[in-house]
């Protein structure tokens, strides 16, 4: 999946998660089938995930998450990022990342590999980890960084209060970051 590109296949745009924001379309692309043996509703969970993070924001439009293997996400991350390695979750903004009406927020994608691994070794239920990952990308699309120690807090703030909307652990509660 390119930035600001409409991958085929998949599961089709459907609305976010009821009561997270008017006018929210997240479209959920499945490449990878072991996702559903991860996480066997991958796409509601990443759906919800991303209507309670940007609940409030005033964004509007459609997002695309794409569900793939670690050796997508490395192809990415080489080609974008000029990394040679797969990572967790990547962000692309898209024409409308500025939180305006309408347009295309823009893209995430996650690997699989690299979400499972992650979430066994930091002993989190992988559909807690995911759905962390789902709104982090998805405040990345509008902006959010933690590039600063200021930005960090205010993105992790984010990222709770997103937790907190879908009921699951607090990801920063564990580590002593103040939510």
């Amino acid at each position: 999946m390119e930035p600001g590109s409409s991958p085929t296949g998949g599961a089709g745009r459907m609305p976010a998660a009821a009561g997270s924001g008017e006018g929210l379309e997240v479209e959920v692309v499945l490449q990878e089938a072991g996702w559903r043996r991860l996480l066997p509703r991958a796409e509601a969970l990443a759906r919800r995930a991303a209507g309670a993070a940007l609940r409030g924001t005033g964004a509007a439009g459609t997002l695309t998450v794409l569900l793939a293997d670690d050796r997508a996400l490395r192809r990415l991350n080489g080609e974008h990022r000029g990394v040679d390695k797969a990572t967790n979750v990547l962000s692309f903004p898209g024409a409308a990342a500025d939180g305006g009406p309408g347009g295309h927020l823009g893209d995430i994608a996650l690997a699989l590999g690299t979400v499972r691994r992650e979430a066994e070794a930091a002993g989190k239920r992988p559909a807690a980890h995911f759905a962390h990952l789902v709104a982090h990308g998805a405040l990345h699309l509008l902006g959010h960084d933690h590039l600063s120690a200021g930005e960090a807090r205010r993105m992790e703030r984010a990222e709770s209060r997103a937790m907190r909307r879908l009921r699951l652990p607090d990801p920063w509660k564990a580590q002593g970051v103040p939510a």
